[in-house]
């Protein structure tokens, strides 16, 4: 058990999970009622009696249960406007069920003709705010609270606090519907952001004069907490997002238990540095505990303390799948593919018909190019609920593994059309698109994926490789320094930023990208194939070779024959002390990182630096191509510099490897040729 954690603390835990399931329940938030009665059954089980269900004596001695506190209305007011409104709850509450928003918002509010209008395109559209760079400032949104208007009178009749969120969440939800049925087709001619939810300048004046009112008559600190969380979801469809964090924050310390609240939060948050701001100022309880994993999670933070913060709570809610998915996604940002799919694996045995994060699962499969498991979990998720956004992306996933990207396509707008904000789908249909060579699609698609999710560097990523393809290489270079500055220690960031700076002549910037690649990949996760000795990595000979080359395009011979030098030291793995100099450089990167670079091995031989006995000691990547192109610099360097030993030794290996054969015979004879000459 956590510290801390008396048998008191677990029934209180209880108590309030238990609360806030029954109340996001009745209020149809559904995905935050499902998340509290699964941690709920999760939780770590204190009972002391007999469970035995074969027990004739389970019932008569099983203890007393007592009432959950929490489950009553506190408030007077609240439970006298509760008990006369009950009918017409259930009444709302069953219109609402069956998807008539606008009836249910209708029993309690004043009736008004939905705004639906008369063509299929807004008579005032509005361009789409996006999180990509704008030229000119961008005007103020229609739905940011009424701070300028006069009027901030409450609208509503006298309602008590639960009948009123289901009433407005339903006009809300009335109008996104409204929203969704103009849109029509992903990507098509009215999918641009020109088609807005209608109720919501209307909600938001609404609910500030409500707020406004309960301020004045002193109420405030009665609020429970939910209409705060739904004028905060208002804000963030009018792009004010420092109000919005403002309300959220209000929403959790009111009713902490609330998963959706936070959840709205964490997309808000777009850098450590803001999740270290919020922090302190979020209710001290085990919620925002889990609210700092998920965040760090989501900013790829795989963190000791990270770690350590999971396995604690992992010790209250020992079979969460919630806390086990969080887990798995952290193996997955630190490129442990493996251990995140064995975890997943567990999830899908005990939870077979759980589709939550299953996109995450397929993505993790795609990388370990398992085609046969990716086909189980697709047949698993179909099987299970053809129509949900994770299970398309996992189909998308699969035939994108065979090579059918039309069809991966089709899966991915399936899968938007039944969630245009379900990030994964975005993404992958932008990879999609690049690999069926139509780069604006791509652009558009990724676009759109950081527009719903800042943090998703893969659609950062994405962005600039398809700039790059256009030859926009300014365009590229800001898109891949986003994606390196949320993953600053993955070496393909910094390798692509480094790409881009050689391109547009910036010989000296691309040198520090690169060097900072090589920092990161040598933090990568424990591989052993990848190790040359205790707590030490292999270089990556290919940034090395890049390295060089761009010391030779500035006139430096000395700094490119180092770095030739570096690149042939990976065939066997002995360190030099060059490489402390790349290190210094970077001093400040000290965290784990991944890299996709991937390496031929081929057979190994000592170098003419190693020493024969050092052989089993020290293991490298064997010969490459890339080693044997320094190979072949450093010969060449050798014979310019009268240096006709080494050079004859380098040009003989070269012989040996079946690289440049004729070049390294044609060295032989340079090398022989003067050493006549001198005699």
């Amino acid at each position: 058990m956590a510290a801390g954690f008396t048998e008191e603390n677990i029934t209180e835990l209880k108590y309030r999970l238990e609360d806030a399931a029954i109340k996001c329940s009745e209020r149809c938030l559904y995905q935050s009622a499902k998340w509290a009665a699964e941690m709920l059954n999760a939780i770590l089980q204190i009972d002391h009696y007999d469970t035995d269900p074969d027990s004739p004596m389970e019932l008569a001695d099983a203890p007393p249960t007592t009432q959950n506190p929490y489950l009553r209305t506190q408030d007077p007011l609240e439970v006298s406007l509760e008990s006369q409104e009950a009918y017409k709850y259930l009444l709302a509450k069953s219109y609402f069920d069956t998807r008539e928003y606008d009836r249910c918002a209708a029993v309690f509010l004043p009736p008004t003709i939905p705004p639906v209008p008369l063509s299929t395109s807004s008579p005032n559209p509005k361009p789409r705010p996006s999180l990509t760079p704008q030229k000119g400032k961008s005007k103020a949104s229609p739905y940011t609270g009424v701070k300028d208007n006069g009027d901030t009178r409450n609208p509503y009749p006298k309602l008590s606090q639960k009948s009123l969120f289901l009433a407005l969440y339903a006009k809300y939800l009335a109008g996104e519907k409204r929203k969704d049925e103009e849109t029509e087709m992903v990507l098509g001619p009215a999918d641009g952001g020109a088609t807005v939810n209608r109720e919501l300048p209307d909600l938001a004046r609404g609910l500030e004069g409500w707020f406004t009112e309960r301020r004045e008559k002193g109420l405030e600190d009665r609020n429970h907490g939910w209409l705060e969380y739904l004028y905060a979801v208002i804000l963030l469809k009018g792009r004010n997002e420092a109000e919005a964090k403002k309300w959220l924050i209000r929403s959790v310390h009111l009713n902490p238990f609330h998963w959706g609240s936070w959840q709205e939060l964490n997309d808000l948050l777009a850098s450590t540095e803001d999740l270290k701001q919020v922090v302190d100022l979020l209710p001290q309880n085990i919620m925002t505990l889990i609210f700092h994993v998920h965040c760090s999670q989501e900013l790829y933070q795989a963190t000791e303390d990270t770690y350590q913060a999971l396995s604690e709570l992992e010790t209250i809610f020992p079979t969460s799948a919630f806390l086990k998915t969080q887990r798995a996604l952290l193996y997955y940002h630190s490129k442990d593919f493996e251990e995140a799919s064995h975890i997943f694996t567990d999830i899908l045995i005990t939870s077979p018909h759980r589709l939550d994060s299953l996109d995450h699962y397929s993505n993790i499969l795609y990388v370990m190019g398992a085609r046969p498991q990716l086909a189980f979990v697709a047949q698993v998720a179909t099987a299970t609920d053809k129509f949900r956004p994770e299970t398309c992306c996992v189909v998308g996933n699969y035939y994108s593994l065979k090579s059918e990207h039309e069809k991966a396509v089709m899966y991915f707008r399936r899968a938007l059309t039944l969630d245009r904000n379900f990030l994964s789908a975005w993404t992958l249909m932008g990879h999609e698109y690049i690999e069926m060579k139509n780069t604006h699609a791509a652009i558009e698609s990724y676009r759109r994926a950081v527009d719903v999710n800042r943090k998703d560097y893969r659609a950062w990523y994405g962005l600039g490789q398809a700039y790059e393809v256009l030859d926009m290489s300014f365009y590229a270079l800001f898109y891949y320094q986003r994606a390196a500055a949320l993953r600053p220690y993955d070496p393909k960031m910094w390798q692509a930023v480094g790409s881009c700076y050689a391109k547009m002549g910036r010989i000296e910037h691309s040198i520090k990208a690169l060097k900072r690649a090589l920092v990161a990949g040598s933090y990568y996760a424990e591989d052993p194939s990848q190790t040359t000795g205790p707590g030490r990595k292999i270089l990556d000979p290919e940034t090395l070779h890049q390295i060089a080359t761009l010391y030779e395009r500035l006139g430096d011979e000395e700094e490119t024959a180092a770095f030739m030098e570096l690149t042939l030291q990976q065939e066997t793995g002995q360190p030099n002390a060059d490489e402390e100099s790349v290190s210094s450089e970077n001093e400040n990167d000290d965290d784990q990182s991944g890299t996709e670079t991937h390496r031929s091995s081929r057979r190994k031989r000592p170098s003419s630096t190693l020493h024969d006995d050092d052989e089993d000691t020290w293991h490298g990547t064997g010969v490459t191509a890339t080693t044997s192109k320094a190979r072949l610099w450093l010969a060449r360097w050798s014979l310019r510099n009268g240096d006709l030993e080494r050079a004859d030794q380098l040009a003989g290996e070269l012989c040996q490897d079946g690289v440049e054969v004729e070049e390294a015979k044609a060295l032989m004879r340079d090398v022989r040729a003067r050493r006549e000459v001198g005699e």
